[in-house]
């Protein structure tokens, strides 16, 4: 059974009448909006951006010296974008799955896989102290085979995870289908160390947490230009400036303050649907009693899971570019994509037809060549960014913020020494061949799937130079 090419009727009635908002930032729980900085202040750090990797910056420097006059500020609302569209898998891998990390960090995977659990570890002890109710259950992930053509990726993906000490089981499918009752399973890979989350409700925690501890955060704030004055940083922003000792750049998919990395990242928008909270019958049907996050793994992929008012999550599939970077906020509703989210979501549970999605949003994600985080420093090491997550950034983002911190202070320490930290992704050529070679390899990720897998000439090419799309 394939996934279908076009909606059918059933799916556009499900979608039609969806809010086109991101579900998570739509109740009426959210934070109301802080002020946005109108006057000059003078810090010793300064973090740029509102989302996962800001947050965990500001909160874990505040708790690594109290004294530190720490300020953040986000051009929009906490969690406006990659931060509150996603589905809320936060895994333990910070190297976007164990396969890209052996392809790409093969001599240092032993130390990221552990350094990855013991993040995991890390934000749930953050949890329990800093007071978040984010709706955290360490349910772990079923990767899904929907071909029989893909059992084979996901045993080797048990086996090498074997190799490394890492438990990953495969599923056979009776085992797999017992776990989640749906036509579309064949086998499935189960990673124990993933936990589901809201993750509006932890951006807003983690910021109600950094408050109390001392940061002043001010929203609706853009940092238009950053310059070096002596030993100092200035950040313009419309109305006031921020001078600061050292400054973490946490942008996500906006353009970098940083122009040399504009490069490598670009924006790609990914979409998802959400529907209206299941039934007891309906959600009994599924089966889906552990309440796993689930994920597809052909080369183009959905990821899915429950909230916990049983809703159903379901992104992906599609991962869009537009020309020149494009990231105009028109490209979050696409009623196409939705269309087509909702007849897949019918090929894998018949059992939901007649339910109705709540919800249908896109959003942008910070795609790099090599997938996973990359960060860099400049102004003489006063300045640290990190970006390039390319949509695995819940757990990471913790990781992120704790190096980019290490970075900042001028420490050396384990994570310092990665070779995934010294290094960067192979950057994305100028347009017009930026937006041809991105074109042409969605076409073969499609291609690709309808010939069970095969990759091609030209993805093999890519995939020796090391240089990748995915989102």
């Amino acid at each position: 059974m394939t996934w279908a090419s076009a909606p059918g009727r059933r799916a556009v009635e499900m979608v039609a009448q969806a809010a086109p908002t991101s579900y998570w930032l739509d109740r009426p729980d959210r934070p109301a909006p802080r002020a946005r900085l109108a006057e000059e202040i003078d810090a010793d750090l300064l973090v740029v951006g509102g989302g996962f990797t800001g947050l965990w910056t500001a909160v874990t420097a505040a708790e690594r010296d109290p004294s530190r006059r720490i300020v953040l500020v986000e051009r929009d609302r906490i969690a406006e974008h990659a931060s509150g569209r996603n589905g809320g898998f936060c895994s333990s891998s910070i190297t976007h799955g164990l396969g890209n990390g052996i392809d790409r960090f093969e001599d240092e995977m032993d130390t990221l896989l552990r350094l990855g659990g013991e993040t995991l570890d890390e934000i749930e002890a953050a949890l329990a102290r800093l007071g978040i109710d984010a709706d955290a259950e360490r349910t772990g992930e079923l990767d899904i085979a929907n071909a029989d053509w893909q059992i084979d990726d996901l045993r080797q993906t048990s086996s090498a995870a074997a190799f490394l000490g890492k438990v990953m089981p495969l599923l056979p499918g009776p085992q797999a289908r017992a776990r989640v009752n749906s036509p579309m399973v064949k086998a499935a890979l189960f990673d124990p160390e993933v936990i589901m989350l809201d993750p509006a409700k932890l951006a807003w925690g983690l910021a109600a947490a950094a408050e109390r501890l001392g940061v002043r955060i001010y929203e609706h704030t853009e940092v238009s230009g950053l310059s070096r004055e002596n030993d100092r940083m200035r950040a313009r922003t419309g109305f006031g400036d921020v001078v600061a000792d050292r400054v973490v750049l946490a942008t996500s998919a906006s353009p970098s303050l940083v122009r040399r990395l504009r490069p490598y990242t670009v924006p790609v928008w990914d979409y998802a649907l959400m529907t209206e909270p299941l039934d007891a019958e309906r959600r009994a049907a599924l089966g889906w009693a552990g309440r796993e996050g689930l994920a597809d793994c052909g080369p183009r992929f959905h990821y899915f899971r429950l909230t916990a008012d049983d809703r159903i999550l379901f992104g992906g599939w599609d991962a869009l570019y537009h020309f020149g970077s494009d990231d105009s906020r028109r490209h979050e509703y696409e009623p196409a994509e939705f269309a087509l989210l909702a007849e897949h979501l019918l090929q894998m549970f018949p059992q939901l037809e007649g339910v109705r999605a709540s919800h249908t949003w896109g959003g942008v994600v910070d795609t790099c060549s090599r997938f996973c985080a990359f960060w860099d420093r400049s102004h003489g090491g006063r300045v640290v960014t990190t970006v390039g997550f390319t949509g695995l950034g819940v757990g990471a983002s913790h990781f992120a913020a704790a190096t980019s911190l290490d970075l900042i202070d001028g420490l050396s320490t384990e994570r310092t020494a990665l070779k995934m930290v010294r290094s960067k992704p192979i950057p994305f050529p100028p347009e017009p061949l930026r937006w041809a070679g991105i074109t042409l390899t969605r076409h073969q990720l499609a291609r690709s799937e309808r010939r069970e897998g095969k990759r091609g000439a030209w993805l093999t090419v890519m995939d020796k130079v090391g240089l990748g799309f995915d989102s």
